[in-house]
């Protein structure tokens, strides 16, 4: 069989659930056996989202091999449990930095460079690509919606992969909306109408629609859609909203999308196996239905960050502390609070009710003191905390600070002229400290201390987690923190790069912060190990 191509596109608005589509048709087709990678278009000029603030996009979520990519690739892993690459994100910086760097380099032979071949044969390459790595099928999201200028050159670079491949080989499914009209008590149907036929104007036809909508489609208006919009009725398929968002796989399953989907495509594994994720969700809900009674208590766990006013800053570890909590069989209140709103003053009133503390990665000088503080709250207070990357950086400044009264220390980044700087820049090889290029991304491995909370953890002598940063541990002030208490129970192979500190689990019942992102490794039926012993001590500290 050679590589089928699935187009995911959107209409109407934003934010329909285009990637969750493309997740959820990933673990459906991968329950039948194949193999499936998915691609994400962002249709913004950024080479890739690593320099925008996570109020422009949300979290930028990192693979093994170091890209920063959009947050809807990690929808993608947690639903498919596949590790996707630079390949699988994609935007049209990157296209046109490629275009741009062949033109310089005369790779064109002095043509003209022009939107069409060029640009077009550039995204197209990447859709062939990712299909030649012993992929069955490939799932493509085009970001956006369809009438935006900026997604022009990608809709009509997947219109010339519909007419290179054999017609069954390629399908476009189109996710749009159907707003619910209160007042009259109806779903209206012409806004569908008018993105499909905008996207019929520029020469593709979708087979599929995926219509958002509040409540069930009748019959009558799922054939009223299909007349309009020229698909067959069971081509028209429901996607409500779901309780939980991994159910959201089975709902899809149950309108036939898979099915249709397979039937388009000649795919002779028609029937799923479905078990593993049904079994899975049952869990999610007998949990989720113990903690809806009457004086069910749930885990509470703050997240004090500095970009929560869009949850989807810190989606990967949001999701990871869910899939924890449904490892521990308890319903977990997740609060994000504001670092820069914690002081001295305060702190005690704004976190004495929770039973865990994170403190997320992030960058800059804004909120840093209210990070510390809950900090020094979680650690003198024995409150179960777990340090992400710029929190692992936070929690040694608290420790230097407090306990071993450095009341200058900080990192580099923060103060240039602190005395103490416990955090500093990574150094080239040379041993000189440059800022460009030398952040750390993507996945590296960590030794493991025997004896440390951190292996227990684990369980494994050798683990290897996903990175971005720029600074590290300052490995003059090793010697003098493990003395006082700090201890180092993770570090690179080579011993240089610490990766992970602790207190000792006779000092503090889980106070353990990392240096990586472990959120981006998570799955909902394999979760992190960290958040999942996070979550443990928290639900004990609950009952307490």
């Amino acid at each position: 069989m050679g590589t089928k191509y699935i187009f995911v596109t959107g209409g109407v608005v934003s934010g329909l659930g285009k990637g969750i589509t493309a997740a959820s048709l990933g673990r459906l087709l991968k329950n039948r056996g194949y193999k499936v990678a998915n691609q994400k278009f962002d249709p913004y000029i950024n080479v890739d989202p690593g320099t925008m603030s996570p109020y422009e996009h949300g979290e930028v979520f990192v693979t093994d091999d170091g890209a920063e990519t959009d947050l809807d690739l990690g929808h993608y892993e947690r639903f498919t449990d596949e590790n996707l690459t630079k390949n699988s994100s994609i935007t049209t910086g990157r296209i046109y930095q490629e275009v741009i760097e062949k033109e310089r380099r005369g790779d064109y032979l002095g043509k003209t460079v022009q939107v069409i071949p060029h640009i077009t044969n550039a995204i197209k390459n990447k859709v062939y690509t990712l299909g030649k790595k012993d992929v069955d099928i490939v799932i493509t999201e085009i970001g956006g919606t369809v009438g935006d200028i900026e997604s022009l050159p990608f809709l009509e670079a997947i219109r010339q992969v519909g007419l290179e491949n054999n017609p069954e080989d390629v399908i476009y499914i189109h996710v749009t909306l159907l707003p619910y009209i209160s007042g009259s008590n109806e779903l209206k149907s012409k806004p569908t109408q008018h993105s499909v036929k905008e996207l019929q104007s520029i020469g593709i036809k979708p087979d599929i629609l995926v219509c958002r909508t509040e409540i069930p489609i009748t019959a009558s208006i799922r054939n009223k859609i299909a007349l309009f919009c020229n698909v067959r009725p069971e081509n028209v398929i429901a996607n409500l909203t779901a309780s939980n968002l991994y159910e959201v796989p089975l709902m899809l399953e149950k309108e036939g999308l898979a099915v249709e989907v397979c039937k388009h495509l000649e795919l002779k594994n028609i029937d799923a196996n479905n078990e593993k994720w049904e079994e899975m969700i049952r869990h999610f809900k007998e949990i989720d239905n113990k903690y809806k009674k009457e004086g069910s208590k749930k885990v509470k766990i703050a997240i004090v960050g500095k970009y929560v006013k869009l949850e989807d800053s810190y989606l990967s570890v949001i999701e990871s502390v869910k899939h924890a909590g449904y490892q521990n069989g308890v319903g977990v209140d997740i609060k994000l609070l504001d670092s820069e709103k914690i002081s001295s003053e305060n702190v005690e009133d704004v976190l004495k009710d929770f039973n865990g503390i994170i403190v997320p990665g992030g960058f800059g000088n804004r909120g840093i003191e209210g990070k510390i503080q809950a900090i020094k709250f979680a650690r003198e207070n024995k409150i179960p905390f777990l340090g992400i990357c710029l929190g692992m950086q936070m929690a040694v400044i608290e420790f230097a600070r407090d306990i071993l009264n450095y009341s200058d220390a900080n990192s580099v980044e923060l103060d240039e002229n602190t005395t103490h700087p416990v955090i500093h820049i990574m150094e080239t090889q040379k041993g000189v400290t440059k800022k460009g290029g030398t952040m750390r991304l993507g996945a590296y491995p960590c030794v493991l201390k025997e004896g440390s909370y951190a292996k227990k953890i684990y369980g494994e002598d050798r683990i290897s987690e996903r990175h971005r940063h720029r600074y590290e541990f300052n490995n003059d002030y090793k010697e003098e923190m493990e003395k006082a208490g700090l201890k180092i129970s993770g570090t690179s192979p080579d011993g240089n790069l610490v990766e992970i500190v602790e207190l000792e689990e006779t000092k503090h019942p889980f106070f353990v912060a990392g240096q990586f992102h472990p959120e981006f490794k998570s799955r909902p039926d394999r979760p992190g190990p960290l958040f999942v012993e996070l979550v443990k001590k928290a639900k004990e500290n609950a009952k307490a």
